[in-house]
């Protein structure tokens, strides 16, 4: 099978070339660039490039390097800075995978492959005639939380080499194979803003606005932020508050404060209720001739820990998760990510939405 295998120069990537080879297929390697070396975005792009080169070079296969700068900045980049002006928590690499890995990417060059396939840790399932997204072997290293928002038909053209092992093993293939990259260190943050500082990116598209910090229990002033873009809901450091620990709980962007509250187990940072906008179904809705209240397992943010909890339908498109447990730090604006109660198929997601801050 003729495949088109997208890398990024690190060993997830490359070890998942390894395995189409192992299984047979025929890989054709892509990297994508998506920053300019002298513009934001750029992710060491040389350096990634010159590793792709290394491991294409090993297993005598071709390399192409394909731009989506213009694409991922119209996309990515400007939903993000939108998100974070609007008071909510984006999340660039759901909107990356959906919108440039699996879409621009698929349209211009993955369609003319068999499939495609990358180094993401996550399984696929066949049931009752469908395909799903599933969890990958290693709960820790567990990345379906990134897809949930990809299409049914980007699903059915993926493969996840890698998925149906450890994070340890990948390690050790890398080595036992003699990688040019087996020792290279997992890329951390957020993929888009390579060496930048997150604050300063934010700060370089839309500046300062020093605002009041707030202690919601007493409306005392604690002291003074530079932008409610630059807080999140459940948010500890980068504060510059004493006596802590101090968390972010609320944010009033009309008048520009934000609101938090003292104390490790303080109370007004958890919540069990998150309600829930633009649902997205990867496969379906698995209940659509069910109740409208189902049992699942659910994510809020990247862990390796799934939360038990109940879904119910509102109304179109808007659901509410009740939570088992009490979760910290809802952020509005970040994406829910739901499953089975056996945690193994994710069927989707949707975006929380900002009943904790005032517009």
């Amino acid at each position: 099978m003729k495949v088109a295998a997208l890398i990024s120069g690190g060993v997830d990537s490359a070890v998942a070339v390894h395995r189409l080879l192992e299984l047979g297929h025929e890989p054709h390697l892509f990297y994508i660039r998506i920053g300019l070396d002298n513009d934001e975005g750029d992710c060491s792009a040389e350096e990634d490039i010159e590793m792709c080169s290394l491991i294409a070079k090993r297993y005598s296969l071709p390399l192409e390097v394909v731009s989506l700068h213009e694409e991922y900045w119209e996309n990515v980049m400007e939903y993000a800075l939108r998100t974070v002006k609007d008071g909510f928590t984006p999340n660039p690499d759901i909107m990356c995978n959906k919108m440039i890995k699996f879409g621009f990417f698929e349209q211009r060059w993955g369609h003319e492959f068999d499939m495609t396939a990358t180094g993401h840790y996550a399984t696929t399932t066949h049931l009752d005639g469908k395909i799903y997204l599933s969890t990958a072997v290693d709960p820790v290293k567990d990345q379906t939380d990134f897809l949930a928002r990809i299409s049914y038909d980007q699903l059915s053209h993926l493969m996840f080499p890698i998925g149906d092992m450890p994070k340890q093993r990948v390690r050790e293939i890398a080595v036992e194979t003699r990688m040019p990259n087996a020792y290279r260190k997992d890329s951390q943050g957020i993929c888009f803003l390579g060496k930048i500082n997150y604050n300063d990116f934010i700060r370089r598209h839309l500046g300062e606005k020093p605002g009041p910090i707030i202690e919601i229990e007493t409306g005392r002033k604690l002291g003074e932020h530079r932008g409610y873009w630059f807080h999140t809901i459940g948010q500890r450091k980068g504060l510059g508050l004493s006596g802590g620990p101090w968390y972010v709980v609320k944010k009033n962007v009309h008048d520009n404060v934000i609101y938090v509250s003292n104390g490790y187990d303080c109370e007004k940072q958890y919540g069990y209720h998150l309600h829930l906008a633009e649902m997205h179904f990867i496969s379906g809705n698995p209940w659509d001739k069910e109740d409208t209240e189902v049992e699942i397992t659910f994510k809020n943010r990247h862990t390796p820990t799934f939360t038990p909890g109940k879904l119910k339908m509102l109304g179109e498109g808007e659901y509410l998760i009740e939570s088992a447990d009490r979760i910290q730090g809802i952020a509005p604006g970040q994406f829910a990510v739901i499953y089975d109660k056996s945690s193994r198929l994710c069927y989707g997601s949707g975006i929380i939405t900002g009943r904790n801050i005032s517009i």
